[in-house]
């Protein structure tokens, strides 16, 4: 498992490779603990997606210090899995969601830390209505089973193999589960008859959280929409290691000591640094082009080696465009040199 940790500009400066039997959530601490002994950081924000939050992990950073203030961090809250959030949310959604049509940031208190809520109506309703179809379409196939069940009974033959209560709830069933709406429509698997239920309650909630953005934060000197603004820049992290998944490639590898496999991340995470200081040059001129495009476009330059009838060789550089060498300049890199013929 590869770890990378970056500065809020994008530029990674530290990486790790821990076995691939560790959970993340134990090499947290322990990789903070090396970056701040090996560089002068004042203050440190962790900001975590949600398959980092847990007690026990909320409670080792609030222990952690840098200096003389404490660690600060921005956690996603898995709403999902803690039913205490209800409450809190019923009433700020009553309050603040229903009718909103933009973007909505509130803020409540949850265990002595800032809960920062914020609502995207639009994403709500796209959540909403792709639920509610999954949940349409899941029970028009069970009322034609159901209705095939019945008919079956009065005596009515159909191709195929005969439907039987329970492999009509195991089929249904399972389009629930892969559906991921087994909270909301609970199928009775310990019935003899084939047997379900839309669960209001459930429905109601699942809408209630829909669109929401849930972030648990210990920053007292920053609003709530800045708290979401330092949020949203995770996913800048997070499209370094798609870099490093398609564009690097670092995936597969085809190694098995461990100090090779660490040789092979040490390359691909200086290709990453790389990658990201072109990036960086790139949107400091303002220009148009993205690092990939950039390297689209410099590939074509080609060095050719030529054999005349009399064993006499030349070999150059093709010409550079105009396009070419107005992206050297912009990134600041030296041309390439034809090479004497």
């Amino acid at each position: 498992m590869l770890g990378v940790v970056q500065t809020a500009d994008g530029l990674p400066i530290h990486h790790e490779v821990f076995a691939g039997n560790v959970a993340e959530t134990t090499t947290l601490i322990p990789t903070l603990t090396k970056i701040l002994k090996r560089y002068p950081i004042e203050r440190v924000v962790v900001v975590a997606d949600r398959g980092l939050l847990s007690l026990d992990n909320l409670e080792s950073l609030q222990k952690m210090t840098v200096g003389n203030r404490p660690l600060e961090f921005i956690l996603a809250v898995p709403a999902r899995r803690y039913g205490e959030f209800d409450t809190l949310l019923e009433e700020h959604h009553a309050q603040h969601c229903v009718g909103a049509t933009h973007e909505v940031v509130g803020e409540l208190v949850w265990q002595g830390q800032r809960l920062i809520v914020a609502h995207d109506p639009e994403a709500a309703a796209t959540q909403s209505e792709s639920r509610d179809k999954r949940i349409e379409a899941l029970e028009q196939d069970a009322e034609r089973w159901a209705g095939k069940l019945v008919e079956q009974e009065t005596g009515r033959s159909y191709r195929g193999r005969k439907l039987s209560d329970a492999g009509v709830t195991a089929r249904f069933y399972k389009a629930v589960t892969d559906a991921h709406l087994g909270h909301i429509l609970k199928v009775a698997l310990n019935s003899k008859d084939f047997e379900y239920d839309l669960d209001e309650k459930a429905l109601k909630r699942a809408r209630m959280i829909d669109g929401k953005l849930l972030l648990v934060t210990n920053m007292p000197d920053y609003s709530p929409e800045e708290i979401v603004s330092r949020y949203k820049s995770l996913a800048d992290i997070e499209r370094g290691f798609r870099v490093l998944k398609s564009e690097i490639e670092i995936d597969p590898m085809f190694h098995r000591l461990p100090n090779r496999i660490r040789a092979y991340a040490m390359i691909c995470f200086l290709a990453l640094v790389l990658y990201r200081v072109l990036r960086m040059r790139l949107k400091a001129k303002n220009s148009p082009y993205s690092p990939n495009r950039m390297l689209e476009v410099v590939r074509r330059i080609q060095h050719h080696q030529v054999t005349l009838h009399r064993k006499q060789s030349a070999k150059g550089l093709t010409t550079l465009t105009p396009e070419q060498k107005d992206l050297f300049d912009t990134v600041n890199l030296p041309k390439p040199s034809k090479i004497a013929l």
